[in-house]
């Protein structure tokens, strides 16, 4: 079997233990999982009850755990997870890169780049991903290219541009904008049409392109814009996740409709009812993704080494502790909490989706257990994908994580998968580029 493959050939994976990803840490030892033929789960049993057919290929999984792919419900392949340069954070700056990417010569570029950074996830454990925000359309082709077994890659869910405000959060590097809630509705109705499975607002400013005090986190699309594209998503059976970084900020996207809030803010009884019950979103409820990783970093490492502006660090002050509080808040009122890293932002490379469970249990209260519930279950669910995969079950796409220790112990053991399988196909040897230097650096800030 080669390290990546186009054809799908059935394997077992014996003597492995199996945890299945509930939030009470199930283990089951000495168990087989069978793969077939279509790349889907066909057993997953103890090993002495198994028969492993003649034409499977065999793995020998004697000390290995195997667990569902991770699944990252926020990322962006346009970047690698190295610090930004502040300057092109600028509307200016971001201007002169959008027209780099958007050129004759930036598309394949581009095309090349988030091609490589899928491939980083996946070699990482991540079998699942959610773009959202990208430079164009790359994303949805390359989406193709991975669910017709082209080229490696995890399961995508792709937001196209996100939608935002002129001058807003994103834009215009990677934002179409709008100004009325009939220009939101047909800038949602852009991206539906050119094959987007996922969509992002930008519901308040961020930390990233602040350009003043007390930008990021400021509301920016009205209530009635955020509630025109959430219609038009829902009409088309697509969940809308919004940037939200204010309470403020959040109230309004909840009452707009949106089904997952990206960083969060300190909650309120208020809030927590509204994501609990949510008349306007797609399936009556909305969840929190607080994507830790983004935030942290930009507070704990000095403003020297991060790169940051004073304006871009007092912003994320405040930011990054309502993140943390939030995220603490919603778990402890048993609100739906996903796993997403922001990857490609400065300090998240796409290869780290790890640190954000880390991160869950150390600043939110999660158990080791609960928090890789959150990054498979929770996450098929929420992004309406738990028919096809987040768990170990008959009949759902073989994607497994194989790890060289049980991560319920030490979630350190997600940082260096033995094999990953992505929809039947594995990937052996799984290797990724590391920042050695960033790596240290974040070892150090979070011992």
């Amino acid at each position: 079997m080669s390290r990546y493959q186009s054809v799908v050939e059935p394997f077992a994976l014996a003597h492995v233990r199996v945890i299945s990803g509930d939030e009470s840490g199930t283990v089951r030892n000495n168990m087989t999982v069978l793969v077939n033929a279509a790349g889907r789960i066909e057993q997953v049993a103890p090993s002495i009850e198994t028969s492993i057919p003649e034409e499977y290929h065999y793995l020998d999984g004697t000390g290995k755990t195997v667990m569902p792919g991770l699944i990252n419900a926020h990322t962006h392949l346009f970047a690698q997870g190295k610090p930004l340069n502040p300057k092109l954070a600028t509307p200016q700056g971001q201007r002169m890169v959008a027209g780099l990417v958007h050129s004759a010569l930036g598309k394949p570029y581009m095309a090349s780049t988030v091609a490589q950074n899928a491939k980083t996830l996946l070699e990482s454990g991540v079998t699942t991903i959610r773009t959202l925000g990208d430079v164009r359309y790359e994303v949805v082709e390359l989406r193709d290219k991975i669910a017709a077994g082209e080229i490696a890659g995890p399961r995508i869910l792709a937001s196209g541009p996100l939608l935002a405000i002129p001058e807003g959060h994103g834009a215009p590097l990677i934002a179409l904008t709008s100004s009325t809630p009939e220009e939101a509705r047909e800038c949602a109705l852009r991206n539906i049409e050119h094959g987007v499975n996922a969509i992002k607002i930008a519901a308040t400013g961020g930390v990233t392109d602040a350009q003043k005090i007390g930008e990021a986190g400021s509301p920016q699309m009205s209530v009635e814009q955020m509630r025109a594209i959430c219609e038009v998503a829902h009409d088309n059976g697509i969940i809308v996740g919004a940037h939200a970084q204010s309470t403020e900020g959040v109230r309004r996207a909840l009452e707009a409709g949106v089904d997952t809030i990206e960083h969060g803010s300190v909650l309120n009884d208020e809030l927590i009812g509204l994501f609990r019950h949510n008349p306007n979103s797609l399936r009556g409820y909305s969840a929190l993704v607080p994507t830790l990783s983004a935030g942290l970093p930009l507070t704990m490492i000095d403003q020297k080494v991060t790169g940051i502006t004073d304006i871009q660090l007092e912003n994320s002050k405040t930011v990054v502790e309502g993140m943390v509080t939030g995220a603490r808040q919603a778990h402890e009122a048993g609100l739906v909490v996903g796993v997403g890293t922001d990857t490609g932002m400065t300090f998240v490379p796409q290869y780290a989706t790890w640190r954000e469970l880390v991160l869950l249990v150390r600043f939110a209260g999660f158990t080791p257990a609960q928090a890789i519930h959150a990054a498979t279950q929770v996450n098929a669910q929420m992004l309406g994908v738990d028919d096809v995969t987040g768990s170990l079950e008959i009949g759902k796409a073989a994607d497994l994580l194989v790890l060289n220790m049980n991560p319920l112990e030490d979630l350190h053991a997600l940082e260096r998968p033995a094999l990953v399988v992505a929809a039947g196909r594995p990937v052996f040897r799984p290797n990724v580029e590391r920042f050695q230097q960033i790596d240290e650096l974040l070892d150090r800030v979070y011992e």
